[in-house]
């Protein structure tokens, strides 16, 4: 039961050179969350950013008279990285991490909530389900990528989601505390090891559809980190044969 001044919801958006877009995001965010009845709090990671991400966070909390909490990494660190260090900062019942371009809007989060409101600890946005409203679609080669990433995950560390790699996660306080201190993959393929984390500690998890509207803007290299994403999926698999999760 929550007091009148707990925090309802966390929202962490990790951030790495976004000063073309941050701007946009945070007000969306902070517009959203201010409509709300609950009480919200929002963590900006920069991952080392070299431009003017920080700098228009900064204004844009001033502008709309909302309080985000930055933090920054002294160099690039990694997606996962990035996220492991907001969520772990996080102070709701309830914590998100949701992409810097926000390709799946923030109001999707309350398709996320009704889940774990009725007894599930992690539910996952998914671009792959069959009620997903795909309206901007990845390039076929993205697209493609993304299929064949998740075909190798499934028949090496596990099957049963469509979709790991949609950047909308949350997930309950104790999921929050019992997965992140647990996580070591610091790239992209961190998805996957988080949501193998909350197998193994017994999490119960949703695959929910949502609303998704690619940014043509990707920070995923489209030679170098499926190559690197892979490497870390066998990571995860050694690490889980060492139960590591459990």
């Amino acid at each position: 039961m929550l007091n009148e001044n707990d925090i309802f919801l966390s929202v962490v958006i990790p951030a790495y050179n976004e000063e073309g877009r941050i701007g946009d995001t945070l007000g969306a965010i902070i517009s959203y969350l201010k409509s709300r009845d609950y009480k919200s709090e929002l963590i900006l990671v920069s991952d080392g950013s070299t431009d003017s991400t920080i700098n228009i966070a900064r204004q844009e909390s001033e502008r709309t008279d909302y309080d985000i909490k930055i933090t920054e990494n002294e160099v690039c660190s990694g997606k996962g990285y990035s996220v492991r260090k907001g969520m772990m900062e996080t102070r709701g019942a309830y914590a998100l991490f949701t992409d810097a371009d926000l390709s799946t809007p923030i109001n999707e989060i309350e398709k996320l909530l009704y889940w774990l409101e009725r007894d599930y600890d992690v539910a996952i946005g998914s671009r792959a389900l069959k009620d997903s409203q795909v309206e901007i679609h990845q390039t076929f080669i993205r697209e493609t990528m993304g299929k064949v990433f998740n075909k190798i995950m499934s028949l090496m560390v596990f099957t049963g989601f469509k979709d790991t790699q949609c950047g909308f996660k949350c997930f309950t306080r104790d999921a929050v505390n019992r997965i992140f201190k647990r996580q070591t993959i610091n790239g992209f393929a961190f998805d996957v090891e988080i949501l193998l984390i909350a197998k193994r500690q017994g999490f119960r998890i949703k695959e929910v559809p949502v609303r998704w509207l690619n940014s043509p803007y990707s920070k995923v290299h489209i030679l170098r980190d499926p190559v690197l994403m892979l490497c870390e999926v066998f990571r995860i698999r050694f690490y889980d044969f060492l139960k590591r999760y459990s």
